[in-house]
């Protein structure tokens, strides 16, 4: 196990100093339906922060986007609402749109952030197994609608059907989803560490499948959300039920560089 979190966390530290790293994200523009103008012109709606005045438009029209660049041929574009979205690429600089809600928006990223120098690395608490808790994955019936606050000030409904609960140190203790899939359970958390050891908005917590009745919470891998590291992320921020009293010190810490 310890092998096994070393490993995940040296890849950790690979994602963020690699280009296409949260840290190179430096623009986020919410688009309007109808056309949107690219470029470094100061009325564009997604601006550039150098390059042409006008590198192209998004038409976000009859329930579609195309990019018509100045120069080169109009294309459909995907969001990320089905996984990967379409990518545009001019010079060090690269955009795509996200889908949250129904809202569009660009995310742009500069590709060559990192020639600024190697940012501080991650940090994190030592290997603890007692917070390796094997957590009862009860159903809730009703299932409870939550309306969910992200880092950027809007609201998202989520859908919970289960709850993991837990004790610690004899203390119950519940933890609500923020997304269940076939590849695992996501779980926002804050704790006494938080804004202290670690991010004051909270954590983010990934764990597999629950199989039985049972869920493995591993908070050893517990890690900074994406608004970590940039303001122009969407993170979703935990629930009231979430917030835990007490310290848990084991994941990843607070970045050195990044707010608290």
């Amino acid at each position: 196990m310890v092998d096994d979190l070393k490993q995940w966390q040296a890849q950790r530290r690979a994602e963020l100093n690699s280009s296409d790293s949260w840290l190179g994200v430096c623009g986020l523009f919410w688009l309007a339906a109808g056309l949107n103008s690219v470029g470094s012109d100061a009325g564009a709606q997604v601006r550039l922060p150098d390059g042409p005045a006008r590198l192209g438009d998004l038409l976000w029209a009859d329930g579609g986007l195309v990019w018509q660049p100045v120069d080169g041929e109009s294309r459909i574009l995907e969001t990320d609402a089905l996984g990967q979205p379409s990518v545009v690429d001019y010079e060090s600089w690269q955009f795509f749109v996200i889908d949250r809600d129904g809202q569009l928006a660009v995310r742009l990223r500069d590709r060559n952030w990192a020639k600024a120098g190697e940012p501080a690395g991650l940090s994190y608490f030592d290997f603890d197994p007692d917070w390796q808790i094997d957590a009862d994955w009860l159903p809730l019936s009703p299932p409870l609608r939550m309306e969910v606050p992200s880092a950027g000030g809007d609201l998202k409904t989520v859908e919970v059907a289960h709850r993991a609960v837990f004790e610690v140190a004899g203390q119950a203790v519940t933890l609500l989803p923020m997304s269940v899939g076939a590849d695992g359970v996501l779980f926002v958390f804050r704790d006494r560490t938080s804004g202290k050891e670690t991010y004051g908005a909270g954590r983010f917590l990934k764990a597999g499948p629950a199989v039985g009745g049972k869920i493995r919470l591993d908070f050893n891998f517990s890690y900074n959300p994406p608004c970590a590291f940039t303001p122009f992320a969407t993170c979703p921020l935990p629930p009231p039920e979430n917030r835990l009293p007490f310290p848990v010190p084991a994941g990843e810490k607070r970045w050195p560089d990044g707010k608290t």
